[in-house]
């Protein structure tokens, strides 16, 4: 195995032609990807449903992981996305992470494609497993057991993985010395945390994967409203600036096709052939933050959130809290 052919992918814009506007039924136009098979988490609401509209109207085979599989398939079919197979899994409780890889190991399937989309966001304090944060065991613990349990199918297929982060990389890092705020819970900060061990996860899976033609992705997929803002009242959103006293959400904010679009674009381009490792924003990779920009709340990436060595240890707190591990 020739372990200098795969360099590390440079955090720099790459010119896709695309951009915030972009929506997903555009980055797949004109592709045909019969053949290939995708896994989609949160694929039948808000992003993850226009992820689905867009993976399989371009000929992708695309089964969906659901928390509530009779109601997923009957958004499915409202939609008339007939061929989407809808399986059972909860990602906050790791017999039932382990329940749906054994079954889709054994179904036949293959994986292409494998989106890590579905999430939570400032929620309540919530506890689940045995007494996890709810948004970093959710948002990320249960997206780790899940990839370290299809890594068997991934690797077969040198698969793509896209780990969905967001701007709320920048409100926190990974709390190393209390990952489940037991000490102290703040939705927000608890809410970044795990969105910047999306990111890390993305940078380390794509460092053990590189060599069996796996590459991992974080996407930011912007501003968006949808199911995820169910913990938020109005107030809230409106003194953060979202919308207005009438509830008319600012400029800038994209429609869920669009918010959908870097999902779609890191799982298919051909331009991102032996690239990995990197975070991705508006269907391009993204800059590193620019501190002293107006916009460094809004764009690019913080250095934490893409730093091998950080990447390195939540994969090992991972392994150890959920005692899963494909490359031990």
């Amino acid at each position: 195995m020739n372990h200098l052919q795969h360099q590390p992918t440079p955090q720099a814009p790459i010119g896709s032609g695309f951009n915030h506007h972009t929506t997903a039924a555009m980055v797949v136009e004109g592709m045909d990807l019969s053949g290939c098979a995708a896994i989609v988490t949160g694929g039948y609401s808000g992003l993850g449903l226009e992820t689905v509209r867009a993976l399989a109207g371009a000929g992708v085979s695309v089964s969906v992981p659901a928390r509530r599989p009779d109601h997923a398939r009957g958004v499915f079919a409202a939609s008339d996305l007939g061929g989407v197979e809808v399986f059972e899994l909860d990602l906050g409780d790791l017999s039932s992470v382990q329940n749906f890889t054994n079954t889709y190991l054994k179904s036949g399937a293959g994986l292409d494609i494998l989106i890590n989309n579905a999430a939570i966001m400032a929620c309540p304090e919530t506890r689940v497993g045995p007494g996890w944060e709810a948004q970093f065991a959710t948002n990320h613990l249960g997206h780790f057991a899940l990839v370290n349990g299809l890594w068997p199918l991934l690797s077969d297929g040198g698969a793509r993985v896209v780990a969905l982060s967001s701007t709320g990389h920048k409100r926190s890092g990974i709390h190393f010395e209390d990952p489940q705020f037991t000490q102290g819970y703040e939705k927000w900060e608890a809410y970044g945390a795990s969105k910047t061990a999306n990111s890390l996860f993305a940078v380390q899976l794509d460092a053990f994967g590189a060599d069996h033609g796996v590459r991992a992705f974080a996407v930011n997929p912007g501003g968006i409203m949808t199911g995820l803002q169910r913990h938020l009242r109005q107030e809230e959103m409106v003194a953060a600036g979202w919308m207005d006293e009438a509830g008319k959400v600012r400029a800038g904010f994209k429609t869920p096709e669009q918010g959908a679009a870097t999902s779609v674009w890191a799982a298919t381009a051909p331009m991102l052939d032996g690239k990995g490792g990197v975070y991705c924003e508006d269907c391009d990779v993204a800059s590193p933050t620019d501190p002293q920009s107006e916009f460094a709340r809004f764009a690019g990436v913080d250095a934490y959130a893409v730093d091998p060595e950080q990447a390195r240890r939540l994969w090992e707190l991972s392994a150890e809290l959920t005692g899963i591990n494909a490359f031990r």
